[in-house]
């Protein structure tokens, strides 16, 4: 027994240095993961023109958030051509949509996706084949733009970016959403971290899909839409195509295009769980090689400050520390509540339990489901669609 003991006080000892030396490397890495320096920000530079761009918004269902994205799009921009594809609503959206009053608003009504083509990704391509501007920006329903954001985004694009994306701050309507969308957008830059997605030569390439706005010849160079229709991560797969073709891209925070689209804990699980087993290329043994990574960063550490010796417990503190405070930037620049920065280990928790119920969801066939439309894993098939 004080062999055992002691066998399991080494084996203790040796996975709480683990898991600080995680930590160490993740804080000194040079591209800096957790940091918060790749943010485009509304400034009172000269506005640059933006009658080069058309913005691009696909929407299925969002009657509930649309006039306030075009009636913020109008007030900083009123002559800004925009194009919505109604991707089959239900809910009156093109009504909404067309009283909000923009002079050069074209309302396109979407058809049924074809075989292999996600529901998002065929209505962008209805729209893009009626946008002539040299730009266009893709943006999402429910991203209300701050006034001069445009202007903003074409700036960045004429310092040599053919894309330039940026993620809009979350809506914090909700305890769910204030607790865990900063960890979602904290995990998102983990997984691709902004600094080396920006840096020519690099492997790394992401986008966020709310807010983009791409040289509309490249994207046309690239294929269109139709060269990665069956995407599921479609923005980052965006991001992918344009950077494999030579071109620069640009990824950033902003707090100038805010989400309007409250979200709950079940809206939570829904909306990682709808792409995280597809990030993971749907392999189990990814999976399982991730679960093990967390389970060295955000457990062992609390379980050696629960349960271990003085050293063990001395390492625990040091690595749960260095954990918090590789999330604080985040937590910061988003003004939230710092002490969130002390449960990271609980919040991980969280999102590896949604990563496995996407991989659940898997085995039934399924690889995402989003408004009422489910895609199945066997290719060539149009998504199943139901209550629409």
């Amino acid at each position: 027994m004080g062999r055992a003991g002691a066998g399991g006080a080494v084996d203790m000892l040796m996975l709480a240095l683990a898991a600080l030396a995680l930590w160490t490397l993740v804080i000194v890495l040079p591209w800096r993961p957790w940091g918060c320096i790749e943010r485009l920000e509304v400034d009172r530079a000269g506005a640059e023109s933006v009658d080069d761009v058309t913005v691009l918004i696909p929407a299925r269902d969002e009657a509930a958030v649309i006039g306030k994205t075009l009636r913020a799009l109008s007030a900083s921009n009123p002559d800004l051509p925009v194009i919505v594809v109604d991707d089959q609503s239900g809910d009156g959206t093109v009504d909404v949509a067309r009283a909000a009053g923009l002079h050069k608003l074209a309302v396109v009504s979407g058809t049924s996706p074809p075989a292999g083509w996600s529901g998002k990704l065929w209505a962008l391509q209805q729209g893009l084949e009626r946008v002539s501007t040299p730009w266009v920006l893709l943006l999402d329903a429910d991203i209300r733009l701050a006034p001069g954001m445009v202007s903003v985004l074409r700036r960045k694009a004429g310092q040599g970016f053919s894309l330039v994306s940026l993620c809009a701050e979350p809506c914090w309507n909700g305890v769910a959403a204030r607790w865990l969308l900063p960890a979602f957008v904290y995990f998102f830059k983990l997984l691709y971290p902004f600094a080396l997605a920006n840096r020519d030569g690099s492997s790394v390439a992401a986008a966020a899909g709310g807010v983009v706005l791409v040289d509309r010849r490249v994207l046309l160079a690239c294929g269109g839409f139709s060269a990665w229709r069956d995407a599921i991560i479609d923005d980052c797969t965006l991001a992918a195509h344009v950077k494999r073709a030579g071109h620069a891209c640009y990824l950033g925070l902003t707090r100038g295009a805010a989400s309007l689209r409250s979200t709950d804990m079940g809206g939570i699980v829904h909306m990682v769980a709808r792409t995280a087993f597809v990030q993971l290329r749907e392999s189990w043994w990814l999976l399982l090689g991730v679960s093990t990574v967390m389970a060295l960063a955000f457990w062992v550490p609390v379980v050696a400050v629960c349960v271990g010796g003085a050293s063990v417990r001395s390492l625990g503190i040091l690595a749960w520390l260095a954990m918090a405070a590789c999330h604080v930037p985040i937590l910061r620049y988003y003004r939230r509540n710092l002490l969130a920065a002390l449960v990271l280990p609980l919040t991980a928790t969280l999102f590896l339990a949604m990563t496995w119920y996407s991989a659940w969801r898997a085995l039934g066939g399924v690889r995402s489901e989003w408004k009422g439309r489910r895609y199945r894993r066997d290719a060539g098939r149009s998504p199943d669609q139901s209550g629409s």
